[in-house]
């Protein structure tokens, strides 16, 4: 990978390089003022917690926690193979009269 382009893959993640050496050895806070004004936009405090939805959060998590999503998958594997069973032993009596 080119060094250019990971650089501007991380250009988002990365801050600008505002506070330099010879400004913060100079003792003068008027330099730092686009490193202030970059650091007072971030968000301050915990993270707000996300609003993740499917299935997991929708039956398995929090206050509306219940099995009923793993009883239906294990009904529906059920009938599935019911189902396939019993097409199966139609075609062998299709074949086979007895």
């Amino acid at each position: 990978m080119h060094p250019s382009l990971v650089r501007r893959q991380l250009g988002g993640l990365v801050p600008p390089k505002i506070a330099t050496p010879s400004i913060l050895s100079s003792g003068q806070g008027a330099g730092l003022s686009p490193l202030v004004n970059f650091y007072s936009k971030l968000p301050k405090g915990p993270a707000p917690s996300s609003a993740i939805s499917g299935l997991k959060a929708r039956y398995f998590n929090g206050k509306n926690a219940s099995g009923k999503p793993l009883l239906a998958t294990i009904f529906g594997i059920f009938l599935l193979g019911y189902t396939i069973d019993y097409q199966m032993h139609l075609k062998h009596h299709k074949n086979h009269p007895h």
